[in-house]
């Protein structure tokens, strides 16, 4: 697979340092630009395959960067904000981003949410009705799980939480995160409703439970 490269677009430079580290490390080729419109150019001279896009930027914010963009192009971006309100994700969401993550976040988290959308815009991603971790193997078309050839009976909410965790094997899956995509942006309860489902995930996989780690404080990982 060629090097994927992905271009950030924030008007804080330490933002965008410190972003650069943390893909870099993990083999990413990185462009920046410090507004929409120099984002726009650089999109249009040097296509990238993602893009990380700040909402709150001088001469063109995030989302109107994104209404143009969508005019040419269907590159996979994902909001890096402080703007944390639900009003704002569903806003970036509907205007044409694949994701939005509320600054301050975690570097492991930001590359789980980078992979995810990447496999998502892959287009042999749909073709692949198998998704495999360790001794996990999750039919994509039939929503069945099997642990080691046997089939494990699990509720939808069940399913959908360890296809993330799949999905982001062996990275840090915040319980925000888990929350907003198995519950929706509109569920009012509480973390606990995570954990809760978790521990009897853990309890059906039996001696295979083991797998699914506890971040203390900040979310899950399946360890394989």
């Amino acid at each position: 697979m060629s090097v994927r490269k992905i271009l950030i677009v924030d008007d804080e430079a330490a933002m965008r340092n410190l972003i650069r580290s943390f893909l870099v490390s993990e083999g990413y080729v990185v462009t920046e630009a410090a507004n929409g419109m120099e984002a726009l150019k650089i999109a249009k001279n040097d296509p990238p395959d993602l893009m990380l896009v700040d909402v709150m930027m001088p001469f063109m914010d995030g989302y109107v960067f994104t209404e143009e963009i969508r005019k040419t192009a269907d590159t996979p971006i994902i909001f890096l904000s402080a703007k944390g309100e639900e009003w704002d994700k569903v806003k970036g969401l509907k205007i044409g981003g694949d994701d939005y993550l509320v600054k301050p976040f975690h570097s492991g988290e930001l590359i789980a949410r980078i992979e995810t959308v990447l496999r998502r815009s892959d287009p042999h991603f749909h073709k692949s009705n198998l998704m495999k971790a360790g001794p996990i193997s999750l039919d994509l078309t039939s929503y069945r799980v099997f642990l080691e050839n046997e089939e494990l009976s699990l509720t939808m909410k069940e399913y959908k939480l360890l296809s993330l965790l799949v999905t982001n094997k062996n990275s840090l899956v915040t319980r925000d995160y888990l929350m907003e995509t198995v519950w929706g942006l509109e569920y009012s309860g509480t973390e606990r409703t995570v954990d809760t489902h978790i521990k009897t995930l853990r309890m059906k996989m039996k001696q295979h439970g083991e797998l699914i780690k506890t971040v203390w404080g900040l979310g899950y990982k399946l360890e394989v």
